[in-house]
């Protein structure tokens, strides 16, 4: 068994914390670590960075609600417009 399963977890249930989601989970969730502690984090996208409150704490991850956003995720760049050449 993993050790770490029972060591202390940094988030607990009702906690609200802010956080950079990191990746898209394969169901769509936004994946964040808080102490490298996964919050998987319903309707968050990746580079959003979003505060969040724990729903539910389970072994080796932890359920998040999206309170509210603090930062957009970033755009790709806008491509230049081309100028007329007369």
């Amino acid at each position: 068994m993993n050790p770490n399963y029972f060591l202390p977890k940094p988030v607990k249930v009702g906690d609200e914390v802010e956080v950079t989601i990191e990746a898209t989970a394969s169901k769509g969730d936004g994946i964040a670590k808080k102490d490298g502690f996964v919050i998987f984090v319903k309707d968050a996208k990746q580079g959003q960075t979003v505060k969040v409150r724990v729903t539910d704490v389970r072994a080796r991850f932890a359920i998040g609600e999206l309170l509210g956003q603090s930062s957009e995720a970033p755009a790709s760049a806008p491509q230049p417009e081309e100028q007329p050449t007369n």
